[in-house]
């Protein structure tokens, strides 16, 4: 389902002391300048999708402010999805969930780094997401790695995800786990595994991605041929910074949801949550290597253009030295002295052309000889 499609979500009602159009209160904070929040397409709604699960069963539609009731009576969970969430429309759901107002706050305005926070009896999550943008060359304006994000709020009978940027679709991952009734069996922590494990096989593609686009510029900086690859490294090695921005910081949380007894999350998920910290070490291992393999090709492509502007600076000098010998003979014999030698003679004049052919085809080729030319 894509975030356009709500064959059976309506949107929750807001409360009614909330005047429509109003500006949420989150919480008390000092005036100041206004913080941005993600937008989404006119027309598509804040929820993406709602279902009640019960021993890894999606149970019939409901709408979402009666899954939670749904929910504890069954002896389930809830999964309801939500895609870049106004204040108004988080703020309705918040008061239904009882969720915390600072994380709540967290994801209307997103932009946050990646992180696992504690409130009461329910954990909330922040990953980065990120996505490779195709390119047919890569120049020194080429955008290669664009990121979003994923919250999830994580409880024993409900876990909402939402989600901010356009290419971190969950409509995917919620069919494939709606195929896995074991893994659903397990709670809601399952849902979060998925989320997490899907974000870091996420990162591997585009790591893997990006792995190619530094290997064609160090093919492209050791190449016989004179080529600036300088903009086009530099430019990727921004890039490559956003990915290490979205994969670093997830090493903590998911060691602590891996190693550390956690109410919501059971001892059974621990060893799932484990092999999702293996992989995001590996990814970040190697985005890391990455990194230095650029730096390292960024220094060699700087000496190589320092070795062809001394090359270059080496020929002029060896052309002025080899200019300078005629220019210094015509002009000892452009001064106007009657006494010189060979003025008289008739073959003064080829004798003294003979010598700066000679002077010229020595110093050419002891320049030659020791490679200035």
């Amino acid at each position: 389902m894509t975030t356009g499609e709500t064959p059976h979500v309506a949107p929750l009602e807001l409360p009614s002391e909330t005047p429509p159009g109003s500006p949420p209160t989150l919480r008390p904070r000092p005036a100041g300048r206004p913080r941005r929040t993600s937008s989404r397409p006119a027309g598509t709604a804040a929820v993406v999708d709602c279902a009640v699960y019960v021993d890894g069963r999606r149970q019939e539609p409901v709408q979402p402010q009666d899954a939670l009731r749904m929910a504890e009576d069954r002896g389930g969970f809830v999964w309801l999805g939500l895609y870049a969430p106004t204040g108004d429309e988080l703020g309705a759901i918040a008061e239904e969930y009882d969720l915390h107002p600072l994380a709540v706050e967290d994801a209307v305005y997103a932009h946050q780094r990646p992180k696992l926070e504690r409130y009461d009896d329910a954990l909330f999550m922040v990953l980065k997401t990120a996505t490779y943008i195709e390119h047919e060359e890569l120049t020194a304006t080429s955008e290669v790695v664009d990121t979003g994000e994923v919250m999830v709020f994580l409880a024993e009978r409900y876990v909402i995800t939402v989600r901010h940027g356009e290419h971190s679709s969950l409509a995917e991952l919620r069919q494939r786990l709606e195929d896995q009734r074991d893994l659903l069996c397990l709670g809601s922590a399952a849902v979060l595994y998925a989320v997490a494990d899907l974000v870091v096989d996420t990162f591997v593609d585009v790591a893997g991605a990006v792995e190619e686009d530094v290997e064609e510029l160090e093919a492209s900086v050791f190449s016989p041929e004179r080529t600036d690859d300088v903009g086009r490294l530099y430019q990727l090695k921004r890039e490559l910074m956003s990915l290490r921005r979205a994969v670093s910081p997830l090493e903590v949380p998911l060691q602590k949801l891996a190693e550390r007894p956690v109410d919501v999350v059971p001892e059974a998920m621990r060893s799932y949550f484990r092999d999702v910290f293996d992989h995001a070490i590996r990814v970040r291992d190697q985005v890391a290597g990455l990194d230095e393999l650029l730096t390292s090709i960024l220094q060699a492509s700087l000496a190589r253009t320092q070795m062809a502007d001394n090359e270059d600076m080496r020929k002029i000098s060896a052309y002025a030295g080899i200019i300078a010998v005629p220019t210094a003979i015509a002009g000892i014999y452009g001064m106007n002295f009657e006494y010189m030698p060979e003025l008289d003679e008739r073959w003064g004049y080829p004798a003294v052309l003979l010598v700066i052919l000679a002077a010229i085809v020595l110093l050419y080729r002891g320049f030659k000889r020791n490679g200035w030319l």
